[in-house]
């Protein structure tokens, strides 16, 4: 996400207890919006930013070209709370909502409508080739790593991962370093862990939602950075579909984004791509 940082921060929200009601706000019908009004991150990279610099304000741009109306962002930190402040908000002078669209959320996300899935990838495990650890070149390495190797393992390791749970069941916690999932600076972003703490050896693995763990390996170009996507285990899901969410109710605009997805699938593929997110099939 939107992880929300991460794809964690996209499947620890808490659950919506009441559905809200349909909202028409800036649609001249049902089908005819005025504005595409998103709600974003200001600090999320490789999902978004207030540059307007990630792959999903290029999406939503895209959408917006397609309606032909103006394009504009609700920029709020994605964590706790971001819901409730974004997309459900119409404390407005007009009461109208301050948003209408979330562009990355997991695939049935239950704190809204959620469209069809636009891209199905999975968390990776990341490190700097070259120091020591190429002989990993999967997670079945990982799990049958020899004692030496082990012995020099600094896994950098957010709390509430799928990866959390892998590393206990593997024997291989008490080589990780705990990160948290929502720091408490909002400019914070997730692949600070890579490209900073993993680039300048304070940990020498880790990891992370695969879009994040594509993009920072091809913008970082004084090391080859080594991703190896996940695959998932009886137990432990590691790969995720991802969704658009609209507001409960709002049927006719989450059908026209669901057109809007099968119309420009092919670009929104290039699009990913081009961020080195790792795609599975859909």
């Amino acid at each position: 996400m939107k992880n929300f940082k991460m794809a964690a921060y996209l499947i620890s929200l808490v659950t919506l207890m009441v559905p809200l009601l349909s909202h028409a706000e800036d649609v001249v019908d049902e089908h005819k919006p005025t504005r595409f009004k998103v709600c974003a991150d200001p600090f999320s990279l490789p999902s978004s930013n207030k540059e307007q610099a990630g792959f999903e304000n290029k999406i939503a741009k895209l959408f917006a070209d397609d309606l032909g109306v103006p394009l504009e962002f609700e920029w709020f930190p994605q964590r706790i709370g971001f819901i409730r402040n974004t997309l459900r908000n119409n404390d407005t002078p007009d009461e109208s909502y301050k948003c209408d669209i979330v562009m990355g959320v997991v695939e049935n996300f239950e704190m809204g409508a959620t469209t069809k899935p636009y891209f199905h990838s999975t968390w990776s495990m990341v490190y700097i080739k070259g120091r020591g650890l190429d002989s990993i070149q999967s997670q079945e390495d990982l799990m049958n790593v020899s004692p030496e190797i082990k012995e020099k393992l600094k896994i950098g390791l957010f709390d509430k991962s799928p990866a959390a749970n892998w590393l206990f069941q593997y024997d291989l916690m008490e080589n990780a370093t705990p990160y948290q999932m929502m720091a408490g600076d909002a400019r914070a972003y997730p692949g600070q862990i890579i490209e900073q703490d993993l680039v300048e050896g304070k940990i020498n693995l880790t990891f992370i939602w695969g879009p994040i763990a594509g993009y920072f390996s091809k913008i970082i170009t004084d090391h080859e950075v080594m991703v190896i996507p996940m695959k998932s285990e009886s137990g432990i899901r590691f790969n995720y579909k991802i969704a658009m969410a609209v507001r409960f109710g709002d049927k006719a605009w989450k059908e026209q984004i669901n057109q809007l997805i099968d119309k420009h699938q092919e670009e929104i593929d290039k699009i990913l791509i081009e961020y080195g997110v790792p795609l599975l099939n859909l």
